[in-house]
C-alpha cells in the first residue's frame, strides 16, 4: 500500500488534491511549492513536467509550462530535486504529464527514478490505454506506482470498467472535455455522467478535476466524488504573486473552507 493507496483508505471525502507545474514560476520553487501545499492542507499533490506542446491545457498551464522550460527545467532536473522530496512531504505525490516526454527519457528509467524519489503515481493522459496495458504496465506495478487514468462525459461504460480494472489509485473524472482552465460544467447533463458513473460502483475513488478554482466549485464536485483536484486557480495565484509563497495558506483555505 503506497501512500496514495493509503489517504483513500482512510479519508472518504472532501480530498483536495492541488496540481502545479515544476519548474515554475522559478525553477528552485518545486520542492518549496509542495512543502507549502502539505502545511497548508493539501491531501496530495500533481506536479506537472513541462512539456512544448500541452495540447490538453488550457492558456495558464501552457503559460506555466514553458516558462517551466525557459527556466531550465527537464525530467532529469526534476528527479534531482526530487531526491529530497521524502525529507521534506509527507502526503501522496503524483508525477503528470504527456507521453512524449516520458518516452524520451525512458520509461523504465522514469519509473526507477520516480520511484526512487518517493513518487506514488503518475498521470499521462495521452497514454494509450493499449499501449499501456501491454507494454509499461509491469513496470509501473514493479516501481510501486499508481497509473491514473481519465474518464470524460463521452467515456463508454465498457472503456470505463477496463479503466477500474487497470488502475490502483483513483480514476481522474474529468468535468468535460475541454482543455484545463474551464469552469466547472454544471449543467444538468454532466450531473447525469458523474451519477451514472458513480452508480456503477467501482472499485476505485473518483476524484474530479479542469474547472475547480473555489470552494463553491469543490463543494459541488464532493458531492459526485471522492474529492476534487485544483490546477489553473493555483498556477495562476502562484504565478501573480511574487511572494507566492506566503498566499498558499489563504489559497487552500479558501478552497477548503470548513471542510
Amino acid at each position: 500500500m503506497n501512500r496514495l493507496t493509503k489517504l483513500f483508505s482512510e479519508k472518504k471525502e472532501n480530498i483536495l488534491s492541488i496540481y502545479y507545474t515544476a519548474g515554475y514560476p522559478e525553477i528552485g520553487a518545486t520542492l518549496k511549492i509542495a512543502q507549502a501545499l502539505e502545511k497548508a492542507g493539501a491531501d496530495f499533490l500533481e506536479i506537472g513536467f513541462p512539456y512544448s506542446d500541452p495540447v490538453a491545457d488550457g492558456p495558464v498551464i501552457q503559460h506555466s509550462s514553458q516558462v517551466a522550460i525557459d527556466n531550465g527545467m527537464t525530467l532529469k532536473m526534476l528527479f534531482n530535486q526530487l531526491k529530497d522530496l521524502r525529507q521534506q512531504v509527507s502526503i501522496p505525490v503524483l508525477l503528470m504529464g504527456y507521453v512524449n516526454p516520458m518516452l524520451q527519457y525512458g520509461v523504465q528509467n522514469f519509473c526507477r527514478d520516480a520511484a526512487e524519489a518517493g513518487v506514488d503515481g503518475i498521470i499521462v493522459p495521452d497514454m494509450p490505454l493499449y499501449e499501456c496495458e501491454e507494454l509499461y504496465k509491469d513496470e509501473f506495478i514493479k516501481h510501486g506506482l499508481s497509473n491514473i487514468f481519465l474518464v470524460t462525459p463521452q467515456t463508454s461504460e465498457e472503456r470505463i470498467r477496463k479503466i477500474d480494472s487497470l488502475s490502483n489509485g483513483f480514476i481522474y473524472l474529468l468535468s468535460s472535455s475541454a482543455t484545463t482552465g474551464k469552469g466547472l460544467n454544471q449543467s444538468e447533463e454532466i450531473s447525469k455522467y458523474y451519477e451514472r458513473v458513480r452508480a456503477m460502483d467501482l472499485n476505485n475513488p473518483l476524484i474530479i478535476g479542469f474547472g475547480i478554482s473555489d470552494k463553491v466549485s469543490f463543494e459541488r464536485a464532493n458531492k459526485f466524488a471522492n474529492g476534487a483536484i485544483v490546477g489553473t486557480a493555483f498556477v495562476k495565484t502562484i504565478g501573480n504573486k511574487e511572494d507566492y509563497l506566503s498566499h498558499i495558506p489563504e489559497f487552500i483555505s479558501k478552497i477548503k473552507g470548513s471542510n
